[in-house]
Parts: structure tokens; sequence; C-alpha cells
């Protein structure tokens, strides 16, 4: 039996924390039941076409875990704040997409001529549809005006630009106009110089009414305003900055006084990464399995804080966002990623967190998994945190803290021999088997001030 703390937040031992993510994991490796189809396909049984599978799911595949037959596979997040409300809102944690605007095949802007890496694979409009509630956004000087840039020592490049920050954050605001019960978090890497740049851009894209003031911020480690409170006030939307300078200067929080958060990227090693990319590239024509090829971006077994951070333990800073990806982004590797090593990560972050749950979980490719992916974590984690169960489908609401229902566990059938793709209510626009690769030589261009900067 599991062994909890009678309170709400940050409950449960260590060892069975561990225990209940691997075993979400785990359990999915047996099937025994019979082929459905027709919209009633659950998580893992097999499916042929995305019309196959249940609401909230789609019809996918895992090559990279030889997993190459067709299976329905998790697509949208558990609302929590839909079964447990509330609470303050630094019990519940949430999906976070990592540079959530670097969007495969997002169409060219005129003068740009984009050559980067990719992290996601759908709209923010649909993201934010699937459940993600935390959007990673790198803002910039560029072009005369505010852009989303996935770029490098704080100057964008026609190569690296996407496209104007406030067409996403346009985005943002029609979402929580649409869903006035909602809160999205906005953690920006900020390299905006012009003065009131950012508190220009965030109220012409008419988010200001949304904006949760820094007035209202516990500075202590507090809890935060409870959910509820914040829907009625209409702070639905909380806005981070990595420039320390922003808050006093434009009301937006810096981040680190806020929140903890462990190491994501480690570009030190840069250089040992992109020469086995290049040298793969070359001899096989491929890309690499960056992942098992030692990308330093995922360390198994290791949580350090990021160096802006206080100590990931620290309890003077009530949020904790947890990153998880490694330096260069793979869409055929995701799949893995957000498999058994998610789970082994969220136990030994919770850990180094001081037995603490992250309440934000930013990934790569969120939808890739081998079945439940961030969404079954986050599940689990809010499960535990929020009333004492192994996932919030368990927890009911206005009951003792610990009192859970019966939740059915997926029964999955033998796959298929038919050849699996990503598709379903969201449609992804490559398939499972696309990465991918830049030029060497671009790449090597590219990275080489980074080389500079580092050795």
């Amino acid at each position: 039996m599991l062994a909890c703390f009678p309170d709400h937040r940050r409950m449960c031992r260590a060892p069975a924390i561990e225990y209940l993510f691997l075993s979400l994991f785990f359990s999915v490796l047996f099937s025994t039941s019979t082929a459905c189809s027709n919209g009633n396909c659950q998580v893992l049984e097999a499916c042929s076409a995305a019309t196959d599978c249940g609401a909230g799911l789609y019809c996918g595949n895992c090559p990279a875990l030889g997993k190459t037959q067709p299976f329905c596979t998790r697509g949208q997040a558990t609302i929590p704040t839909s079964i447990v409300n509330g609470l303050p809102f630094n019990k519940y944690s949430w999906v976070v997409t990592h540079n959530s605007f670097s969007i495969v095949d997002a169409p060219p802007l005129p003068g740009v001529q984009r050559l980067t890496f990719y992290n996601q694979e759908d709209t923010v409009t649909n993201q934010l549809r699937n459940g993600v509630r935390g959007l990673m956004l790198d803002m910039y000087d560029f072009n005369n005006d505010i852009w989303l840039c996935h770029s490098f020592r704080g100057q964008c490049f026609n190569f690296t630009a996407f496209q104007p920050a406030i067409n996403t954050l346009k985005e943002v605001e029609a979402f929580l106009s649409e869903n006035p019960t909602e809160i999205v978090t906005i953690i920006i890497e900020d390299y905006v110089q012009a003065p009131k740049g950012l508190t220009n851009l965030f109220t012409n894209a008419g988010l200001g009414k949304y904006w949760f003031p820094v007035s209202k911020m516990p500075k202590k480690g507090e809890d935060w305003p409870t959910v509820t409170e914040m829907v009625q006030d209409n702070h639905r939307l909380l806005v981070f900055t990595s420039a320390t300078s922003k808050e006093a200067d434009e009301g937006i929080a810096y981040q680190w006084k806020y929140m903890v958060e462990n190491e994501g990227e480690l570009y030190k090693n840069v250089n040992i990464v992109m020469t086995w990319y290049c040298i793969h590239n070359v001899q096989n024509g491929l890309i690499m399995d960056l992942v098992s090829a030692g990308d330093p971006g995922v360390v198994r077994g290791s949580c350090p804080k990021r160096k802006e951070s206080k100590p990931l333990n620290s309890r003077s800073a009530s949020l904790f966002f947890q990153n998880y990806f490694p330096t260069i982004p793979v869409q055929s590797e995701a799949c893995k990623e957000h498999s058994t090593p998610l789970a082994e990560m969220v136990g030994t972050c919770y850990k180094a967190a001081g037995n603490s749950m992250p309440n934000f979980l930013a990934v790569n490719f969120y939808m890739r998994s081998d079945g439940g992916g961030v969404f079954d974590a986050t599940d689990r984690i809010n499960g535990q945190t929020l009333c004492g169960c192994s996932t919030v489908t368990a927890c009911q609401a206005g009951a003792p803290f610990g009192s859970c229902k019966n939740v059915t566990v997926p029964n999955p059938s033998p796959l298929t021999n038919t050849a699996g793709s990503f598709t379903g209510s969201v449609q992804f626009s490559r398939s499972a088997s696309t990465a991918h690769s830049p030029s060497c030589f671009i790449l090597f261009l590219f990275y080489l001030p980074l080389m500079a900067v580092f050795f």
C-alpha cells in the first residue's frame, strides 16, 4: 500500500512515487484483449486509422522502441481542475511545451529563410486545446518588432526566426476568451531590449485583461490564490521572464523569484553532439540517435538545478518547473523519451526537490509516446498531489484525501501488422518516421559562436 502524508502537497515518499510511475510504463507491455474499431479503441489497443481510437486518442506507433505497428495513444491531457477544483494554483501540475513556437513545417514568412531545430508538431492553438497549459517562448528584437526565434547569444537571425510574437499571443488570447475557466502560463526566454517592448506586446495582443499581477504572487514560498479565485478575478494568464529588470520596469515576474527549475538544455557539450551528428549523417545519411549517443540534455539519474535557480529543495519559491528534453530534438526519439525514462526522471527530480512534485513538466513533441507519455505522467503527479491516488482520474471531488475510486486499467489487444502513422484529432505535420536533418555545414556555422563561448 502507498504510504502518504495527509496534506495535499508533496506527501508521498520517494520510493512509492518511483514505483507508481514505473508501474504505469511497465504495465503497458502486456496485451490480451480482442481487436476493436469504430472509435471504441482505448490506449494501447491496435488501430488502423484515427477513427478507430476513442476520444482524446490518436493512432500512432513508436519505432524507436520497436513498436512499428499502430496502436491508440493518448493525445490530450486530463484537466485536473475538472476533477479537483478550488485548491491553490501551486497544488496542480501542467503539461508545458518547450519552444512552443518552434513548429515543424511552420510556413516561412517573407524575408525569413528558416534553418534551425524544431520542438513541436502542431499549432499553439492545438497545443492548448489538447491540454497544454504552459508555453515556453523565446522572444527577441527582430525586424523592428518582437519575434519568436530559436537562436543564441541574444541575437535573432533570419534563419532562426519563426514569426512575430503577437501572432502566437493572439492564439493564447483567443483560447482564454473561448475557455473562461482555463489558466495559461507563459515562460519567456527574454532577449527583448526595446523599452516597454513586452508591455506593449501583451497589451496589443489583448492579454492585459487576463494578467495575473506581480503584487499578488507569493514572494516567500506561500500558497498561491486558489484556481477558483484566479478565475473569478480573471487573472488567468501568468507571465514570467528571464530578465530580472523587467519586474521593476514592466511588472513582469522574474521567473526564478517564484519558481525553482532544473537544468534543461546543456550546451557545454554541443561540439561533441554536433560532431557525432555530422559523422553519422556522412556515414549513413540518417540523423543519429542523439539520446542513446549521450545527448547531455537528459542525464539519467541526475536532476541538477539550473544555474539561475535556487536549490530545487528550497521552500522560498512555491512553484517547481521541471525541464525534460534533450539538447537537440529528434522527433522519432520522443516516443522513447516519453516512456520509462520520463517516469524515472520524474522520480529523480522529485527526490532532488525535497520530495516535491513539479508544477510544470516541459517536453518536446509532447504528443509522442508509447501509450500515455507526458499525459499519464501529469495524471500520476496530480493524483498523488491532489487526492493521494495513483492517478487524478481516481480522485473523487469532495472525498477525504486518499479516498480513491477504481479506475479501469487499459487491457490492450495484440498489435496488427498494418503500417502505423501519427494521426488523430490533431494531425501531425510529419509521419513518425520523419526526422529533420539540417545541413551539417549550416549547423556548424549556427553553433560555432556557442562553441567559442564555452571552449
